[in-house]
């Protein structure tokens, strides 16, 4: 623990997220004294698990926690140790769990839930000091979110955090302040490069240009004004997928507990009457799923015959595919309008726009597709294929895009 320019101390036997609360407040004692605007950023380990030698162990709770939940299991979704193989890549190579690994699961599930009791206790004691301080509480927004998700076994899954699933990919994000509605809740895809164009605006801090992300709408009037938000999320990772706890799973896909050829690049698309989920692993297997039908993940329909909301597959994924494409290296306004980017003569905003049929032969037999020549366990943009797309120019005559034009 270290305060400033003070030297580091060692504090064997206190319980970690209690160090971080009270230190929290020490600085909100000393950012309210100062009476100008401040910014506090507050990360506790827990429900983290407990890290030895690098072996990953069920979290730890507070000994004041460690007792609740008597009982309390991994929630029993479809998709939990499913009796069929799921997923892509090296996951659908995973064995079905026996009832050993199954009762060690919701062992470990239910100390992460013991060890949030500390992280509540903590959001409890920096409310309980601004609200010693009412003028400062009501001009102060506080955020709570997290950096990713985890599954539990899910698609058979030993624990982690680094796959292109619901469970690691969907996240919270709740903000209390000036202007915010309470109790209101607001379904918009968002992810991690918004929260600082959010913060900018705020803080009525002028936007950078360079920002890959845009401003959530989350006060009253911001949510009146938006008429227009991007209907995407793009997620990518580099890597071994990372298991954690005693038993890593058996599958011809793991290396001890490693998911060997973790690198995928993804992208989530909501928007009215459909919500999708599109994978590409660098093994270029690909997985399509229809998040409003099918939520668990159970049901890969990629280069399956069908409909979605009155699409045909085999038309709506090349469109997809042409998103993910324009994603994977976008900078600036390309990340949160790419369609204007594939589009810019400015008449296709959204999937539903890109799904008329003049485009199809567009899509279909000319657009660039997302695709890997190896699997690497990091960004090398020499094995990551195609990294621009092909812009559509509005005739029958197609060019290529020239990267410069777009950054």
């Amino acid at each position: 623990m270290q305060h400033d320019q003070d030297m580091p101390r060692n504090l064997p036997g206190q319980y970690s997220t209690d160090l971080v609360a009270e230190r929290s407040v020490e600085f909100l004692d000393s950012a309210i004294a100062n009476g100008k605007p401040f910014f506090i950023g507050v990360a506790p380990i827990g429900p983290h698990s407990e890290t030895i030698q690098g072996k990953f162990n069920p979290a730890v709770p507070a000994d004041r926690h460690k007792d609740l939940f008597p009982g309390l299991k991994v929630p029993r979704a479809a998709n939990f140790n499913p009796d069929k193989a799921s997923g892509g890549g090296w996951i659908k190579t995973l064995a079905k769990l026996n009832q050993t690994v199954v009762d060690y699961l919701d062992n470990f599930y239910r100390k992460r839930i013991q060890s949030l009791q500390a992280v509540d206790d903590l959001i409890n004691s920096i409310v309980d000091r601004l609200e010693q301080s009412p003028e400062v509480l009501e001009n102060t927004y506080l955020i709570y979110t997290t950096d990713n998700g985890f599954h539990i076994g899910q698609h058979r899954l030993a624990p982690g955090k680094t796959c292109a699933i619901e469970e690691d990919i969907n996240i919270p994000f709740v903000i209390r302040g000036p202007g915010v509605d309470k109790g209101r809740t607001v379904s918009i895809p968002t992810s991690h490069t918004d929260i600082v164009p959010t913060l900018f605006r705020l803080a009525n801090i002028p936007l950078q240009a360079e920002f890959d992300g845009e401003p959530m709408p989350v006060t009253r009037e911001q949510l009146r004004s938006t008429s227009r938000r991007s209907e995407h999320v793009n997620l990518e990772f580099w890597g071994d997928g990372i298991l954690e706890g005693a038993y890593p799973g058996v599958g011809s896909g793991l290396a001890g507990s490693r998911g060997l050829n973790n690198t995928w690049k993804s992208v989530r698309i909501i928007g009215e009457g459909y919500d999708l989920a599109y994978v590409v692993w660098c093994t270029n297997e690909h997985e399509l799923y229809d998040m409003l039908s099918d939520p668990v993940q159970m049901n890969n329909l990629y280069g399956a015959s069908g409909i979605i909301n009155g699409w045909d597959l085999s038309k709506l994924t090349p469109r997809i595919d042409g998103l993910l494409l324009t994603l994977k290296a976008c900078k600036g306004q390309v990340c949160t309008r790419p369609w204007e980017t594939l589009h810019p003569r400015g008449d296709v905003n959204s999937l539903r726009d890109a799904m008329r049929h003049e485009f199809d032969r567009f899509y279909l037999e000319q657009q660039e597709k997302v695709t890997f020549t190896a699997c690497k366990n990091g960004y090398l943009a020499e094995f990551e294929g195609a990294l621009q797309p092909v812009v559509y120019p509005g005739n029958l005559e197609l060019r290529e895009a020239r990267w410069e034009d777009w950054t």
